[in-house]
C-alpha cells in the first residue's frame, strides 16, 4: 500500500494535462481516456469483485449490475470506456448518459457499447432512472472530475439525489461529483455522499484528503520527466496493474 504521494490542486491537475498532451508529452485525449477507464474497471474488479453467490464483504453475485454514470465532459468518457471493460471482465453494466457529446471520440465509444449491448437509460427523471438504480448491485459516479466548480446544475443535481437516496455502494471518478477538486466536501452543498471507492487518476487532488473509503490512483502513464518537471511522488504500481491502493 502506498502512503507518500501528491495530493495536487486544480491548476497544476490541468497543467500536467496539458503537458501529457503537448508535442513534448505525446499522448492523445483518447489515450488517456483509455487508460482512465481501464483503472477504473480493474479498480471496480478489485473492491467488488464477482463471487457467484457473495460470501465475503464487497463480493458481488456473478454478472452483477453496475449503473455507469456519465456527465457530459471527459469524466463522462472515462466511465463510458469503463463500462466496456466491465462487460468484458463479466459484469452487466448499464450507462446513463443524459448529455450526450456529438464529438467522434464520445460517438465512438457509445458505438462500442451499443455493439456490445450495453443498455443506457437515457431519461434522468423519468421512473426508469429510478428502476435502474435500485437493480443495480454497484454505481459508478463518472459525472464530475477536476475541472469541476461551482454548484451542480439540472439535471445532474436531481442525478445525484438520486444516486445517493439508493444507498448502493458507489465507486467515483477521479473527484466524488459535487465535491470542491481542493477542499473536498462543503457541508450544505449538493455533493456524492460517502463513496465507497475512489479512483484518482494521474495523482490525486487536495480535496481527495478528506475521502475514508478504500482509495486507488489510475496513473501509470506518467513519465518520469514529467514527475520531476512537477515533483510529483508517484505511487508504486506492481506487476501489469494499472491502479495502485493508497
Amino acid at each position: 500500500m502506498n502512503k507518500l504521494v501528491t495530493y495536487l490542486g486544480q491548476k497544476a491537475a490541468q497543467a500536467i494535462d496539458v503537458e501529457l498532451m503537448s508535442a513534448q508529452g505525446g499522448f492523445s485525449i483518447d489515450q488517456l481516456m483509455e487508460l482512465a477507464g481501464l483503472s477504473v474497471a480493474q479498480a471496480v474488479e478489485r473492491a467488488f469483485p464477482l463471487g457467484g453467490a457473495p460470501t465475503a464483504p464487497g463480493e458481488l453475485p456473478k454478472n452483477a449490475r453496475v449503473l455507469v454514470c456519465c456527465g457530459p465532459g471527459n469524466n463522462g468518457g472515462d466511465g463510458l470506456v469503463a463500462a466496456r471493460h466491465l462487460r468484458h471482465f463479466g459484469y452487466a453494466p448499464m450507462v446513463f448518459y443524459p448529455k450526450k457529446s456529438k464529438k467522434p471520440l464520445f460517438t465512438g465509444l457509445m458505438t462500442q457499447l451499443i455493439n456490445l449491448d450495453i443498455p443506457f437509460v437515457n431519461e434522468p427523471l423519468a421512473p426508469v432512472l429510478d428502476d435502474a438504480l435500485q437493480s443495480s448491485d454497484l454505481i459508478i459516479d463518472a459525472l464530475f472530475g477536476f475541472s469541476f466548480s461551482g454548484d451542480v446544475r439540472a439535471p445532474f443535481d436531481q442525478v445525484i439525489q438520486k444516486i445517493n437516496d439508493s444507498k448502493r455502494p458507489i465507486v467515483s471518478v477521479d473527484v466524488p461529483s459535487g465535491w470542491d477538486v481542493e477542499q473536498g466536501p462543503i457541508e450544505g452543498k449538493l455533493k456524492i455522499e460517502s463513496p465507497a471507492v475512489l479512483v484518482s487518476l494521474t495523482t490525486p487532488k487536495l480535496g481527495c484528503l478528506k475521502f475514508e473509503g478504500t482509495h486507488f490512483v489510475g496513473g501509470r502513464f506518467v513519465p518520469p520527466t514529467l514527475a520531476a518537471k512537477f515533483g510529483l511522488t508517484l505511487p508504486v504500481y506492481e506487476r501489469s496493474n494499472q491502479i495502485a491502493r493508497l
